[in-house]
């Protein structure tokens, strides 16, 4: 009677390991350069590249192959958090400290806006649906990183010390209509175009490697990329500026029915309602969309 041996797969070799942190180093790059476009000027670029080379290796090291999650995803998730780590501490306030004092600006100046005066901190708390407690909690935390910061507990300026802006209730529904129309517009894109856009800026993965599996060059991709970009604009100011669209070709021609008909598909994919239900009433995504 025969039997079958099972033969394990050899184990990663240390060379093995070097060759995917070569390989990938482009990639912290990449999610460098797409943090800094989100944080204040102030933040150094070397400190995070160290900290996203470091979660590099680390995920080197911790990678399985057996898993069958490509080594570029599950070495995105571990630099991306590890850049997010690097940012909280410098960040002077926590997250949740400023997410919530945010929160109750928002809604101070929209009671401010209904009642022609600033309401008192029972009505924002019945605004907000909190305990009254709560509201004063927020903004002891919000004085106490103050103090913390000008004690010196922070590296950050003096201007990094004020609180972030916030918006008035006409700019935070603009702002929620935009968000919307964006998911419409991406949701419409041509198909190569949505798939490059979506695995680039909402995947993180490499040109490289999009490249790869459509099969083209990365140079291609970059155009595609480009061509989606370009449309994506047009097609929002369509919406929100028609003023800043960009003629292209004849009236007539071909193009120029093709960006038509894409125009008028990012009006047929929701309504006012439904663009704003993509996020809270403080401008936080409360569902994923389609194309993410």
């Amino acid at each position: 009677m025969s039997t079958t041996t099972t033969i394990a797969p050899a184990p990663m070799s240390d060379r093995d390991r070097e060759d995917l942190i070569r390989g990938n180093m482009a990639l912290v790059g990449h999610l460098v350069r797409e943090m800094l476009g989100r944080v204040p000027a102030h933040v150094n670029r070397d400190d995070l590249t160290s900290a996203g080379l470091a979660a590099l290796v680390t995920a080197a090291r911790g990678f399985d192959p057996e898993r069958g999650i490509p080594f570029h995803r599950f070495a995105a998730t571990r630099i991306r958090g590890a850049l997010l780590d690097e940012l909280r501490g410098l960040d002077w306030a926590s997250r949740s400290v400023r997410q919530r004092a945010r929160q109750t600006d928002v809604a101070r100046q929209a009671l401010t806006a209904m009642l022609g005066r600033t309401p008192t901190a029972y009505e924002l708390a019945e605004h907000l649906g909190i305990p009254v407690s709560e509201i004063t909690s927020v903004e002891d935390d919000v004085q106490r990183a103050v103090v913390l910061s000008l004690q010196g507990f922070t590296s950050g300026s003096a201007e990094d010390m004020v609180t972030e802006p916030t918006m008035g209730p006409e700019e935070m529904l603009v702002h929620r209509e935009k968000i919307g129309y964006l998911h419409n517009a991406v949701e419409a894109l041509p198909e190569r175009l949505r798939i490059v856009i979506t695995r680039y800026f909402l995947n993180d993965e490499p040109m490289a490697v999009i490249a790869d599996e459509l099969g083209v060059t990365e140079s291609r991709i970059s155009q595609l990329r480009a061509e989606a970009l370009m449309l994506l604009k047009d097609g929002l100011n369509s919406h929100l500026d028609p003023d800043q669209v960009k003629n292209a070709g004849r009236p007539d021609g071909c193009v120029a029915r093709r960006r038509a008909g894409y125009f008028a598909q990012i009006a047929d994919r929701g309504t006012l309602s439904s663009r704003l239900a993509r996020t809270s009433p403080y401008g936080l995504p409360v569902q994923r969309s389609a194309f993410a």
